[in-house]
């Protein structure tokens, strides 16, 4: 039972191996017209598993990261490949080796457990479809600028130079409110400075009313203490 069951459902556990980008390989028929700078999605279609597994390779190299194989499913007919499992090159976790006669010098582990894949699989017309896509890594992402075509760098450049002009518009955007907000302060500041002046002219107009009426008061008594006289 269990070896009918395997027939039918083969799961080919592949070499390991980390993908280098395999365009050279492939003919533009396995190409499949598909835009090679545009983001994987779920219901792509690829001519062939070479195909989307290149078109993978080329996206994981943009991106920043390496890819390898997970496993491939085969026919129960036939035995060809149905469905192919891409993954970042970080995917899982080594199994320690021990053992009793020899000490093996511990590697640094590349797996860090990234969940980050494209599930592709072979639909009844032969075309490959993308049914399953994980984006997120739990790792940084490093791209390596050599690697980058010319046509790669000139969008590169491209969008870089898009943020500038967006950073410098925002930036005179800003300096504009500023000085506006600064023109604003300095009117006000003049307008208060002015009320506060006149406060203090009123101020000293009264206290010289004041002083004047008691003075006048302080005659208008001594006159008539002397007219009483």
């Amino acid at each position: 039972m269990e070896s009918t069951k395997a027939d039918k459902e083969c799961l080919v556990e592949e070499k390991i191996e980390i993908a280098e980008s395999a365009i050279g390989d492939q003919t533009e028929d396995e190409a499949c017209e598909v835009d090679m700078n545009q983001e994987p999605y779920v219901g792509m279609i690829f001519e062939s598993d070479k195909a989307a597994k290149t078109f993978y390779d080329e996206y994981a190299r943009r991106i920043g990261f390496l890819t390898r194989i997970i496993s491939s499913r085969k026919s129960e007919h036939d035995g060809s490949i149905i469905s192919r499992h891409l993954a970042c090159n970080k995917e899982g976790f080594l199994k320690s080796q021990k053992t009793a006669q020899v000490r093996i010098r511990k590697r640094e582990s590349k797996r860090e457990g990234c969940m980050a894949m494209l599930l592709v699989k072979r639909d009844k017309v032969g075309k490959w479809v993308v049914t399953k896509f994980v984006r997120e890594h739990n790792h940084p992402l490093v791209i390596s600028s050599g690697q980058l075509t010319p046509d790669e760098k000139d969008r590169r450049i491209r969008e870089l130079s898009s943020e500038l002009n967006r950073a410098n518009q925002q930036l005179a955007a800003c300096q504009k409110q500023l000085q506006t907000f600064m023109t604003y302060i300095e009117e006000h500041t003049e307008s208060l400075s002015r009320t506060v002046e006149g406060i203090v002219c009123n101020i000293r107009e009264l206290e010289s009313e004041n002083r004047n009426y008691r003075e006048d008061a302080r005659i208008r008594r001594t006159f008539q203490v002397s007219e009483q006289i």
